[in-house]
């Protein structure tokens, strides 16, 4: 009896953890926690890319045409910032900095900040920012990371043909 309890408390430490392992939450620039797997039914775009980076301006207009078209629709639009939290980084930029960024380039959704793409490029084997990964009503990612960025096309095209087919 001794043996079955112990192994129902191993397997309770490993159930708990590997939710909290699987659970996805990324810091708001206001300090606020959101977790982007967890939208309850909505399809949740992540724009993922860094202040410092030329074409995330361009990332910018496409993402807020996005926001735009689906508004008031289950879907919800997020610019993931990769920029590094620590000061010693080059591509180190402040919540400060980052809120700049938006304001300047005009961003209308939610900065969230994932330090050097620590939780976002990796779980989604993103190799290249700027990018935008869609996540299916369940979470999980519904298409491939739609990147490499060309100025001179409009990648809200197929990222909205794709949110589409997912309403």
């Amino acid at each position: 009896m001794k043996n079955i309890k112990s192994l129902l408390t191993v397997l309770s430490f490993i159930f708990v953890f590997s939710f909290a392992v699987s659970a996805q939450s990324l810091t708001a620039l206001d300090g606020g926690k959101v977790d982007v797997q967890n939208q309850r039914g909505k399809i949740v775009v992540l724009a993922i890319g860094a202040s410092w980076l030329p074409l995330s301006k361009d990332q910018v207009i496409f993402t807020n045409k996005i926001a735009k078209k689906f508004a008031g629709r289950d879907v919800v639009v997020y610019f993931v910032a990769t920029d590094s939290s620590s000061a010693k980084s080059k591509n180190y930029a402040s919540d400060d900095e980052l809120s700049s960024f938006a304001t300047r380039n005009k961003l209308n959704v939610p900065v969230l900040r994932d330090s050097d793409g620590s939780q976002t490029l990796k779980k989604y084997g993103v190799d290249q920012i700027p990018s935008f990964i869609i996540l299916g009503k369940d979470g999980k990612p519904a298409t491939e990371a739609f990147s490499g960025i060309d100025p001179k096309s409009d990648i809200s095209v197929p990222i909205s043909q794709a949110i589409e087919k997912l309403l």
